[in-house]
Order: structure tokens, then C-alpha cells, then sequence
């Protein structure tokens, strides 16, 4: 894995990291951040969505990462999609 740091929010201070990276070889978006509470999680795993089963897939998670942060993943999928980014 070649993971690519973009960057980690910015009011941390220290303590929480809320991050964002890419995987290089895998051309994919890579999330760390906060745990739901109890309650959001199974709100979004009642939700329904067209052609999708209810529930949270066994090798998938909901986090929370905060909207400070937009510009950081908008960063990220640019150059996720990037052809020469490998």
C-alpha cells in the first residue's frame, strides 16, 4: 500500500486525529475519524437506499470526520483520480 497523507484536521490540538490519506495503488480515498454514537450508526444502518440492502456490510464502518475538513478531501479525490498519481 502507498498511502499519500493529505492532511489531518487542523484544530486537533493534539488529541483527535481526523485524517485523510489516498491509496496510490488502490486509487482509493482513506478516512480516519470518529466513531458514531450508538445512535447515528443505526440510523444509518435503518436507512434506505434504492437497490441496497438495510444494515452496515461486515467489513465497513460509518466514522464521522468533520466539515472543516471539505477541502482536504476535495484535495484528496482530485488526486486520487490523477492518472499519473501511481
Amino acid at each position: 500500500m502507498a498511502l499519500r497523507f493529505i492532511g489531518i484536521d487542523p484544530e486537533t490540538g493534539g488529541q483527535f486525529s481526523p485524517t485523510v490519506w489516498i491509496d496510490q495503488e488502490r486509487r482509493e480515498l482513506v478516512f480516519q475519524g470518529w466513531k458514531p454514537s450508538t445512535q447515528l450508526e443505526a440510523e444509518c444502518a435503518a436507512f434506505e437506499v434504492p437497490g441496497h440492502a438495510k444494515g452496515i456490510p461486515e467489513g465497513e464502518a460509518v466514522i464521522r470526520i468533520p466539515a472543516r475538513m471539505a477541502h482536504m478531501i476535495r484535495e484528496a479525490c482530485d488526486a486520487v483520480e490523477r492518472p499519473d498519481i501511481r
